[in-house]
């Protein structure tokens, strides 16, 4: 067990202004980070630079994310492209085969962990999110947990979707099942996420028993994303230390950022709404802690994060 968390830089504050991936794990490795993930918008071009920085020991991957790299000709960030909750089985088919190369390109580049979207819940028809979105939209960021009328209708959604989700976790968990033998074969777990979405699975609430519905896999752990469960915690949905009390046991890392005063995520560490204090307390030397930054972010202010979550630790 290591001394102290690894902390990482996520691709994604960078990726997007790079052609050379070797050039990318350079400036990550400049900025005084021993490791980085891998995220969801690493395109084919910039394997083979990737791949000979990873070769020369100056950056090692702390964990990839699915989908890593991207499907052919996919050339923007895609985690949701294909999803395994979805009704359509070609589909679901598209994400075990993009899903088994991303495993394939974890092992290659020496990550242990594959971060993970598990889909959304779909409906036909009319999307029974769409009352609380027209709420959110006329209500200030840091009024809508006591806004009556807007938990009202958070409540009211949370009904629908908890009578939907059934069917869409059993999707979920079969797409996991045909995928485990690669995993277990590359060593490589599936972390799965916590989401900012309203139909995002796993819900929230069920968050603890969908991942106790996959121990017996053992490939698959969960993966806490402060920006997300802010988000949810001032919408009203979460209580953030409650969620992380509840799951903090089968963690297998975080994505860090932060959250404006109007809702906006991955904005410097400390400077927003994320209860630092209360997150520290659930951290452990096991986990991975990946750094994740708008890529509108400076490179002063990704240093001012990482001195953050250097001087955090040690409290």
């Amino acid at each position: 067990m290591p001394a102290a968390p690894i902390i990482s830089l996520s691709s994604c504050w960078l990726s997007s202004r790079h052609t050379d991936g070797y050039e990318m794990m350079r400036e990550i490795a400049d900025l005084g980070f021993s490791h980085a993930e891998l995220s969801h918008g690493i395109r084919v071009t910039l394997v083979p630079g990737i791949l000979k920085a990873v070769e020369e020991g100056f950056i090692k991957i702390s964990s990839t994310h699915n989908f890593c790299p991207l499907p052919a000709g996919v050339t923007t960030p895609a985690p949701n492209l294909y999803q395994p909750s979805s009704p359509v089985e070609s589909e679901r088919a598209l994400w075990r085969r993009h899903t088994i190369a991303s495993l394939d390109f974890a092992q290659r580049v020496g990550a242990h962990v594959l971060v993970t979207h598990l889909g959304s819940i779909f409906f036909f028809l009319l999307d029974p999110a769409r009352r609380v979105e027209a709420l959110e939209d006329s209500l200030e960021f840091n009024a809508m947990r006591e806004n009556a009328e807007f938990q009202e209708e958070i409540t009211t959604l949370l009904g629908k979707l908890r009578k939907a989700a059934p069917k869409h976790y059993a999707r979920i968990q079969d797409c996991l099942a045909d995928v485990t033998s690669k995993a277990q074969e590359a060593d490589v777990k599936f972390a799965c996420e916590n989401r900012e979405g309203l139909l995002e699975l796993p819900l929230d609430e069920q968050m603890e028993i969908f991942l106790a519905s996959v121990d017996d896999l053992a490939v698959c752990g969960g993966w806490h994303d402060t920006g997300h469960a802010c988000i949810k915690h001032c919408e009203g949905v979460i209580d953030h230390a409650q969620f992380l009390e509840k799951n903090h046991a089968r963690l297998l890392g975080f994505h860090l950022h932060d959250v404006s005063m109007e809702g906006k995520d991955h904005q410097p560490i400390g400077t927003g709404l994320v209860d630092w204090k209360m997150v520290r307390r659930f951290i452990r030397p096991e986990h991975l802690l990946t750094i994740e930054l708008s890529p509108k972010l400076t490179k002063e202010q990704v240093l001012e994060s990482k001195g953050f979550i250097e001087k955090w630790l040690k409290e």
